[in-house]
């Protein structure tokens, strides 16, 4: 049937790490971890998640550090394991890792504009493109969804993981990525039908 669910996905976005909280661009997988702000967010949305009964079969995370500390909270809190995917990681930077969005204006002027202007191809820093980065979310996601039918899993990863997993529900052109907003600690919900995807939520902080 048309309006016949077959998955339901609750994406997290892994709590603030010194980099979120300077603006930094980061691909890095082993740093940096959340700071004590990132820890109160997960705290404070896994209180949320759990008081709104958000039910999950399985938990899936990327294998940076800031996500499977942010994964390992949210499992203890409903006592189940995590399955760490590689696919999910966040955006390559290419040479924009550990830089800030000032940096990159001030090193690589033409780089961010050709993000928007040119989202199929790879910036000069190597950047991963806009399409290149969506398709590769959309394939995993997909796969994920096949895997779970009838299910509802719960995905830690990365603010552009999000955006792109966005994209490809809603069918919006890569070129408007960027303009999705997404904090750490915030959850999104994406409910997946037969032939199209319904944002239940999106970008939302316990108050």
């Amino acid at each position: 049937m048309y309006f016949s669910r077959k998955c339901k996905i609750t994406f997290v976005c892994h709590g603030a790490t010194i980099y979120s909280e300077e603006g930094r661009f980061s691909d890095s997988e082993n740093y940096p971890p959340l700071s004590e702000l990132g820890i109160e967010e997960i705290e404070a949305l896994g209180r949320y998640l759990k008081a709104r009964g958000v039910k999950n079969d399985v938990i899936y995370t990327s294998p940076s550090v800031r996500t499977v500390q942010s994964a390992k909270m949210i499992a203890k809190l409903f006592k189940k394991d995590y399955v760490i995917l590689d696919d999910l990681k966040t955006r390559a930077c290419g040479k924009w890792n550990g830089l800030t969005f000032a940096q990159i204006l001030e090193k690589y002027p033409e780089g961010f504009a050709q993000i928007l202007a040119q989202p199929d191809k790879r910036t000069m820093a190597d950047a991963e493109s806009s399409v290149e980065f969506i398709d590769r979310v959309k394939n995993v996601i997909n796969e994920l969804v096949e895997d779970n039918i009838g299910n509802r899993i719960i995905i830690v990863t990365h603010p552009e993981v999000i955006q792109a997993a966005i994209c490809s529900a809603l069918d919006i052109p890569a070129d408007k990525l960027p303009k999705i907003f997404i904090r750490t600690g915030s959850a999104t919900q994406i409910s997946y039908f037969e032939n199209w995807a319904s944002l239940v939520y999106s970008d939302y902080v316990p108050l």
